[in-house]
């Protein structure tokens, strides 16, 4: 009689650690190390059930638990995704994800695998739904501890704040870091206080941007001084040595650079300029190639502007390398006519719903919509588009547009794939009668 000998499947095991910070990392034996050391201890443990651990490490260092953007956990998962990993060992769950809901997809990531996983300190089997409820419950509590931790953070930097502290960050033009404080830098200071006394001297950015730029001064670190630098720095409360804190005000313990007379003299100008350019006017004026159109020497937005000349308004679609730039920006395109380039997409818009090959591309790109029913919801929109309100003809256009690229005497238009498929779902109805019929 032959006696058949049993053969224990391999079971293939990977080693999961991480640590939240960088601190101590550099040390020869560090919190990865005995992470590691206890969860290989666990697996020789169990090598009568057939298990052993497979030669790659998966050790997030200097990475938080409460998201999975970490690189050695992304490879860890594609591993599963391939196949490679049977069991992964964990030194304890937190190690894993604080997370619920990443904690969930995890569980589903491994179960499409039939992947389990173990923690060396704590008991559990994710194959049972008991075991599936433990996990939850001591996810609930790392989750309850990290928002607490949070909190605990939040509290201190607003108490530091309230004290005036500086609470760390890149130091603004003008000052230097020195135990932990800000200190003032001579040269840089100078720099400061030239802006704002020119800033109330001009009243103009736009001025200002041209005037340093022509002298060749940049800010911290080399940066050019474009106008949002320079409106970040006339905000800027650490100039008169205070800090802002969720609206509060407090007094800082570093040394002011500006007098509060400059100050108040720099802030009235930037108050009466808001009042000049500002108003329901602005708000109520049709932009609808807003957030599509760019210019394409430069590679950057275009924002809605307009000007007044004797009486009358002037828009126009602006690139923000120009704007920031002042009028020494090397963009050669700088604005446009809002009223001709939205002329010119609009007519294009019309053209395109009225196209029949328009319609057959869309019907068979579409998901389940039939081609008489975008043919319908065309029929329905081009007679009356002249009648829709501007609000309603820049959703339409931004719906059925995806890119304006603008550039010396030439115009691209990129159509939204989906655009006209949605367009038509929305005039018929179909969406709502699809999940009536649901």
């Amino acid at each position: 009689m032959s006696i058949q000998k049993q053969v224990t499947p391999k079971v293939k095991c990977a080693v999961y650690t991480r640590k939240s910070t960088e601190e101590g990392l550099e040390m020869e034996f560090n919190t990865l190390d005995a992470q590691r050391e206890s969860c290989e201890a666990y697996i020789v443990s169990q090598k009568a059930e057939g298990w052993f651990l497979v030669a790659d490490r998966y050790d997030d260092g200097g990475f938080s638990g409460g998201n999975l953007e970490r690189p050695a956990l992304k490879r860890l998962l594609a591993d599963i995704e391939a196949g490679r990993i049977n069991v992964v060992v964990v030194y304890k769950i937190d190690r894993l994800t604080r997370s619920l809901l990443d904690f969930a997809k995890l569980v589903e990531a491994f179960d499409k695998k039939q992947v389990t996983f173990a923690s060396v300190t704590q008991s559990f089997n994710t194959t049972t739904s008991m075991g599936r409820l433990t996990l939850n419950v001591l996810l609930s509590f790392a989750q309850f501890e990290r928002e607490v931790s949070a909190e605990r953070i939040r509290d201190k930097f607003a108490a530091s704040k309230k004290k005036g502290m500086w609470m760390g960050g890149h130091p603004p033009l003008g000052y230097i870091v020195q135990s932990r404080k800000l200190v003032i830098q001579a040269d840089e200071a100078e720099v400061v206080r030239g802006i704002f006394q020119r800033f109330v001297e001009t009243g103009s950015t736009t001025l200002l941007v041209k005037e340093l730029g022509g002298r060749g001064v940049v800010g911290k670190y080399g940066r050019p001084l474009d106008k949002g630098a320079i409106y970040r720095l006339l905000d800027n409360r650490l100039y008169i040595g205070e800090v802002a804190y969720h609206g509060e005000v407090y007094a800082g313990e570093h040394e002011g650079i500006i007098d509060r007379p400059l100050w108040e003299q720099a802030h009235a100008i930037l108050a009466s300029n808001n009042r000049q350019h500002g108003g329901p006017e602005r708000v109520q004026t049709p932009a609808p190639l807003k957030g599509i159109i760019r210019c394409r020497h430069c590679g950057r937005a275009m924002k809605p502007t307009f000007t007044r000349k004797d009486g009358r308004m002037y828009r126009y679609y602006t690139c923000q390398a120009a704007e920031k730039g002042g009028s020494h920006a090397p963009c050669p395109l700088r604005n446009v006519a809002a009223g001709e380039i939205e002329a010119v997409v609009i007519r294009h818009v019309r053209t395109m719903l009225r196209a029949p090959e328009m319609v057959v591309k869309t019907w068979q790109a579409s998901d389940g919509i039939h081609e008489r029913d975008v043919v319908e919801a065309l029929k329905k929109l081009d007679p009356v588009w002249e009648e829709l309100f501007p609000v309603e003809q820049q959703r339409l256009v931004q719906l059925l547009i995806d890119a304006v690229e603008v550039s010396k005497g030439d115009v691209q238009i990129h159509l939204r794939a989906a655009g006209l498929d949605t367009l038509a779902r929305e005039l018929n109805g179909i969406g709502n009668q699809q999940e009536a019929a649901a």
